[in-house]
């Protein structure tokens, strides 16, 4: 990999945040930006990408046509990043690595959440399976085509590296320097780590926004976990006249707000203990330095329990997943058996990996079709080629 060019974004950053002069650079050598870092660089391909657009209308729990309200991938990927800069500024770690990582952490995500992830990956089971942390990182390192000199994204080091959070060890194997890590048993970035935390922030408090809006669970239910109880308890006794839509408004950001102040306070302690003198130290430590307290870590855990048990559970949601499993599951079908049901432009793709690797290749090119769509686009595919009465 070739380094990048040593010049000065360092200013206001700790010693041990990632900086441009420290970056383990990207594939293929670019002359360095104008005006800008390497990771605003990165951040700004992440937002002009294909796949960026799309995650408007990917669905994050509810499928995307139930409401314009509800979150999306798009949606939750932005509030990520605007929870993550907050942390980084605190910390005086890298914000612009940080947003690229948090604008392009869910560039991999089906139709259909965590439900098509599900399905596609039960499809590609004999192929090697599917997994979205994965096909983000193959998104921007393979499947955009925007530019002429290099295939993907060829972003930085650092951004590829947050990106993909976790990895099984026959899996880095295949994953070249962004997988080492894992093989090594080594950290990532603190940008990274905070980011990977900033998305459990915004998910937990998020679904439990788009939950209650569903009518899916209660105050009264939520009121039972005392991560919730504890910020509902307070607005209510400051606030007793406000209206309901307003008190959960007011209850959710200050579940942001609380789970922040830990993590950054948490995250402090750790570092003034660790007292890494720079990145590489960070990469040595034997264990994460962002991390949440004890306490909120338990809070935490009962949230995540009670959203599993009571929303994504839920039979409505059930049924959606049930619905998204057979759409991404008859597509699969339908498109590997006859390639040629599928556009000139996947046919290419399946083409050329089936040409290079055979059956798993071309799997591999109709996951990547499939991957890629949204959820209106993937129910108009069913639909044009299931029902007999669509000709085209």
């Amino acid at each position: 990999m070739n380094s990048l060019p040593n010049v000065p974004h360092t200013n206001g950053l700790a010693p041990y945040a990632v900086s441009d002069a420290v970056s383990g650079g990207r594939h293929h050598t670019e002359p360095p930006p104008n005006y800008r870092s390497e990771f605003q660089r990165d951040r700004d391909r992440i937002i002009h990408a294909a796949a960026f657009r799309r995650l408007e209308y990917k669905t994050q729990v509810f499928v995307n046509h139930e409401g314009d309200l509800f979150r999306t991938r798009l949606t939750h990927s932005i509030e990520v990043a605007q929870i993550a800069r907050s942390i980084a500024r605190a910390m005086q770690l890298n914000e612009d690595l940080t947003e690229a990582i948090a604008l392009a952490h869910d560039l991999g995500h089906t139709p259909f959440g965590h439900a098509g992830q599900d399905a596609l990956n039960a499809c590609m089971e004999d192929y090697g399976g599917f997994e979205h942390n994965l096909q983000s990182l193959r998104v921007v390192d393979e499947l955009e085509e925007k530019y002429a000199d290099f295939p993907g994204l060829n972003l930085t080091f650092e951004t590829r590296e947050g990106i993909l959070k976790h990895c099984s060890a026959r899996k880095a194997t295949e994953l070249g320097d962004v997988g080492e890590r894992f093989l090594q048993k080594r950290q990532p970035s603190l940008e990274a780590q905070l980011t990977n935390l900033a998305d459990e922030i915004a998910y937990n408090s998020h679904d439990v926004d788009d939950g209650l809006r569903a009518g899916l669970i209660e105050v009264e239910q939520l009121n039972e976990i005392s991560l919730f109880n504890a910020q509902y308890t307070e607005v209510t006794q400051r606030y007793p006249a406000l209206s309901q839509r307003r008190v959960i408004h007011e209850v959710v950001r200050r579940l942001i707000n609380c789970q922040v102040v830990d993590l950054i306070e948490t995250s402090k302690a750790s570092l003034e203990k660790a007292k890494p003198a720079s990145l590489e130290a960070v990469r040595a430590q034997p264990q994460a330095l962002i991390s949440f307290s004890q306490s909120m870590r338990e809070r935490n855990l009962e949230l995540k329990r009670f959203l599993r048990k009571h929303l994504y559970r839920h039979y409505r949601v059930h049924r959606m997943s049930a619905k998204a499993n057979r759409v991404i599951h008859d597509l699969f079908v339908a498109f590997n058996d006859d390639p040629r049901l599928m556009p000139d432009e996947a046919q290419a793709k399946v083409a050329e990996l089936a040409a290079s690797h055979g059956e798993t290749g071309q799997a591999r090119a109709v996951a990547d079709y499939i991957a890629g769509m949204t959820d209106r686009y993937a129910i108009s595919e069913h639909h044009r080629v299931y029902n007999p009465g669509e000709l085209t």
